[in-house]
């Protein structure tokens, strides 16, 4: 199984290339960044993490800056979203900051995605909550269009566009992988469309996981790889992760100040 870690880089926290440095000198293979644009001050929708929404949700930085940056470092990191929110990016700008990164990086970019639980700042991008599924969606096979075509044009409910030249393409072939997030009733059904893997966050709504992880495979009527963010930094939940036929564990690292950061990842690392 791969090791990697999972957090919110900010304005506060420490810097993205002395991470990513960190990451790698320490054997760790991928690096996920959260992404939020702005948090409303009235905000009615509920954290799914609990009552109070921490302060690294506040202070966040762009993720694909943040990717570059610490790609700009390292020679093997692999350097990942977890989770863009693509029902708040045009998805024309957001293939081409992808591909992007993974010219940068010489092939090292990883697209996770979702729709997001804010509904305030969604719609403030003019998103409807109801219909962000859909959105998602179309947005994602959209940005595989660009990847892929040298005249690409999509034209859909949400997303229309006539052909068009778009570039740089990707380095992976056929594009970086497309990981899906959330673990809802209809999750499955995404990955199995438009998804090149399933991103749960550990402990949240992913319960029996071997199992489920089965029935995906099963679905998909391939091995579907699963990649686990927010990991527990423990031995056990590492173990039970490999028993369940996940394929990559995230661990979650807290967002911290340089020092402070650098003695976790000491710790963690002893995991790996």
């Amino acid at each position: 199984m791969k090791f990697g870690v999972s957090t919110f880089v900010t304005d506060d926290g420490i810097g993205p290339a002395a991470l990513g440095r960190a990451l790698e000198e320490r054997g760790f293979g991928s690096l996920f960044v959260a992404e939020h644009t702005h948090i409303p001050v009235k905000r009615e929708s509920p954290w799914p993490g609990g009552a109070e929404l921490p302060r690294h949700y506040y202070r966040s930085l762009d993720p694909f800056v943040v990717l570059t940056s610490a790609a700009a470092v390292t020679e093997r990191l692999r350097v990942g979203t977890g989770i863009a929110l693509v029902v708040q990016r045009d998805p024309i700008v957001l293939a081409k900051e992808v591909a992007s990164l993974d010219l940068i990086s010489g092939g090292r970019a990883v697209l996770g995605v979702g729709a997001g639980w804010n509904r305030e700042e969604m719609r403030n991008h003019g998103t409807d909550p109801r219909t962000r599924m859909r959105l998602l969606r179309e947005r994602v096979l959209a940005v595989k269009e660009l990847w892929t075509k040298d005249e690409a044009e999509f034209h859909g409910e949400f997303v229309d566009f006539d052909p068009v030249f778009s570039y740089p393409k990707p380095v992976q072939d056929p594009h970086p992988p497309v990981l899906i997030g959330g673990a809802g009733p209809t999750t499955f059904d995404r990955v199995v469309e438009f998804g090149d893997g399933w991103l749960p966050i550990y402990g949240r709504g992913a319960g029996g996981l071997a199992a489920r992880i089965s029935e995906l495979r099963e679905r998909a009527g391939r091995r579907v790889p699963v990649t686990v963010f927010g990991v527990s930094p423990e031995r056990e939940a590492v173990e039970d992760l490999a028993a369940a036929g996940a394929d990559e564990a995230l661990f979650n690292l807290k967002t911290a100040p340089e020092d402070d950061t650098l003695r976790d990842l000491d710790r963690l690392a002893g995991l790996v």
